[in-house]
């Protein structure tokens, strides 16, 4: 593991390089760490890439600030410009999965010069105000502020979502008063207006579940406006289930990465 920090507020972001080529930066959802890109399979999967992981702010080993400021969007944009900076990556090709993604559709339109392409599973443009809720369960917020992370994880599999072993043991290893600061950031947050979602002329490769209703149509909208987009659906799959198995999502990103950075086929 190594560690760089933001240039504005100097929270430390951990973050973790391995491989030969170019650079796809993996960030993952709300709640969870670096660790399930690995756990899942899809850091084998990229071969002839610098895998790069990153735990975003609040989140596994990286700086857990108590204030909703500190989760602002521009300051998360810095953490991984941070970290691209300190794996010597003027470009990145940027995977995002929930948060994630939000974060690439960010970066995206604040850093284009430095984005390859941008694939996001189960991700939006959009302002979450309300809509947090959907992705977890009614009352998430109370749960954690009131009984930690285990209210989250056992609340989360109340409410009929798959919860594997390694997306609880992510949960559980949360501080619960960094999270609770950071969904407090996420509902207030503002999305991306269609406008500049249109401007986006980046390689773009868009999943989501048919059961993650909200995100499907945000995703499929996505990827009408943006020029080089292209949606995936994946069939019978919720938010929480969207990377795993992760063999029918590898089918199409490996082939959209390896085309997108010149590597061809192998």
């Amino acid at each position: 593991m190594s560690t760089t920090s933001n240039p504005t507020d100097g929270t430390p972001i951990a973050f973790d390089a391995a491989g030969e080529g170019p650079a796809v930066v993996l960030l993952h959802g709300s709640a969870l760490s670096r660790a399930i890109w690995r756990g899942l399979g899809y850091v084998q999967a990229l071969d002839g890439f610098t895998v790069v992981r990153v735990d975003l702010r609040g989140h596994g080993r990286s700086g857990k600030p108590y204030d909703p400021e500190a989760y602002r969007m521009p300051l998360v944009i810095e953490d991984v410009l941070a970290v691209m900076d300190a794996v010597g990556a003027e470009r990145a090709h940027v995977v995002g999965y929930s948060f994630g993604a939000r974060v690439g559709f960010a970066l995206a339109a604040a850093a284009p010069a430095r984005i390859a392409s941008l694939a996001t599973l189960g991700g939006t443009y959009r302002s979450q105000r309300g809509e947090v809720e959907k992705v977890f369960f009614s009352g998430y917020l109370d749960a954690i502020r009131s009984g930690g992370m285990t209210a989250f994880a056992d609340g989360f599999a109340a409410a009929g979502n798959v919860l594997d072993p390694a997306s609880r043991a992510a949960f559980l290893a949360n501080d619960a008063g960094a999270l609770a600061a950071y969904f407090e950031a996420t509902e207030a947050g503002e999305g991306l207006p269609e406008a500049v979602l249109a401007q986006l002329a980046l390689p773009a490769l868009l999943f989501a579940g048919t059961g993650d209703p909200q995100r499907l149509e945000q995703s499929k909208r996505a990827a009408e406006l943006m020029p080089n987009a292209r949606f995936v659906e994946l069939p019978g799959r919720s938010h929480a289930s969207t990377l795993s198995p992760a063999g029918p999502v590898l089918e199409e990103l490996v082939p959209f990465l390896r085309g997108n950075a010149g590597l061809g086929s192998r």
